[in-house]
């Protein structure tokens, strides 16, 4: 087990280390997001309720995280790697999972920019947008790999991932606004935490099956 996730720790490292040098997700994606907000805020009129607001929001986070997956595997396949990766000698749930941490820090990092600038264009956070926004982190990363993998070895990956993507993160959409809105977030937030346990145990378990095919 140890070894198990020394593998997952090196792959997630090497995703980290070549984003730093390339640079090129991750600035795509706080531009967007960032972009994004801006033009909601100039495009509405003033008084935008709370709720039309987050919906904004989500709309945004939705569609900065489908851009980072567009490129998960890219390197891969690009450089011809992504046999070398499948025949290394790991467990390659490990690669599913490394891939899943490095989406989820680029979403993170993402995050720490569209949060405050919706506090700054909308309105002010509360714990329980930060706490849904941060479940669904882990859900988007978990699907999100496993589809960007899927995709990744078609030629028409960019219009495959978001047909594939977008059904699915509609839940994550649903509990992360009715967490920031109702009166009762805790059953939207547990909603988020069964979402995610249920479909990470899922991807991780058919990544195999999926890389395989």
């Amino acid at each position: 087990m140890t070894g198990y996730f020394s593998d997952v720790a090196a792959l997630a490292r090497k995703d980290l280390l070549l984003e730093l040098r390339a640079k090129e997700t991750l600035p795509s994606m706080l531009l967007f997001v960032l972009a994004a907000l801006t033009i909601f805020h100039f495009a509405l009129p003033h008084g935008t309720s709370r709720e039309a607001g987050l919906g904004l929001l989500w709309s945004a986070l939705i569609f900065t995280a489908l851009l980072g997956l567009t490129r998960a595997f890219v390197a891969e396949h690009e450089q011809r790697l992504f046999d070398a990766l499948i025949l290394a000698p790991c467990d390659r749930s490990a690669i599913w999972l490394g891939k899943t941490i490095g989406i989820a820090v680029f979403l993170v990092l993402a995050e720490l920019v569209a949060l405050p600038a919706f506090a700054l264009f909308f309105h002010p956070l509360s714990w329980e947008l930060v706490a849904a926004v941060a479940l669904a982190d882990v859900g988007i990363a978990a699907i999100g790999t496993l589809l960007a993998a899927l995709a990744a070895a078609s030629r028409a990956r960019e219009l495959l991932l978001p047909l594939l993507f977008l059904p699915l993160a509609i839940p994550v959409v649903i509990g992360g606004v009715g967490a920031s809105i109702a009166s009762d977030p805790g059953s939207f937030l547990g909603f988020l935490v069964l979402y995610d346990g249920v479909f990470a145990i899922l991807c991780w378990a058919s990544f195999e099956y999926v890389v395989t095919e």
